[in-house]
């Protein structure tokens, strides 16, 4: 039986993943933080061992450096999605779509936060973190988006290119089926007669 994927589909694929990605992260970093407005404003709660939940608004960047640049930081972020989302039209493996995925869904999540939640107007709000393990910066869904798209994102680039998804025949790729040339004949016949 000969199962076909064809670039063109693998494509598709790859948009929809990414897009999916993007969408359930964005919803899930949203949730959550709608959950830590709600219910950690007047408590913390300890988790397990040095974790804990408490809540917490970075006006700032990573870290809560550039306080006082929120507005900023949101609009390059946005660009900066908007980038990615070109990329991820483009991209060739189901790590590089997950990955993009994470990385515009926690991008998008934190523009969120700046572009409404503040009272001082559109893209004056703060992000809204929450997990707390004392001795790393408070963070959210959307950073953990971020950080680790980033890190499956470097994964999937450093990744042999027969590895990323492309057209598959009967299990072989493309670049498995494609005939040897001459050249690559006389060239395997004399190292294996050295």
């Amino acid at each position: 039986m000969t199962s076909t994927n064809t670039p063109a589909n693998a494509a598709a694929t790859h948009r929809v993943l990414f897009g999916a990605v993007a969408v359930g992260w964005v919803i899930a970093d949203q949730l959550s933080k709608s959950w830590a407005v709600s219910s950690l404003s007047n408590q913390t709660i300890d988790v397990l061992w040095t974790l804990r939940f408490q809540l917490a608004v970075n006006y700032g960047a990573s870290f809560s450096l550039g306080a006082g640049f929120g507005a900023w930081i949101g609009l390059l972020a946005l660009v900066f999605v908007g980038v990615l989302v070109w990329k991820g039209s483009s991209v060739r493996s189901r790590l590089g779509a997950v990955a993009l995925g994470m990385i515009v869904g926690g991008a998008l999540g934190n523009v969120l936060d700046r572009a409404f939640r503040g009272d001082a107007g559109f893209f004056h709000g703060g992000v809204i973190d929450f997990i707390d393990f004392q001795w790393w910066p408070v963070f959210n869904v959307a950073d953990i988006g971020v950080v680790c798209g980033a890190v499956l994102l470097v994964i999937s680039t450093l990744r042999d290119p027969r590895e990323n998804d492309s057209t598959i025949v009967d299990g072989r790729s493309e670049a498995e089926m494609q005939p040897e040339t001459q050249s690559d004949n006389a060239s395997s016949t004399q190292i294996e007669s050295n």
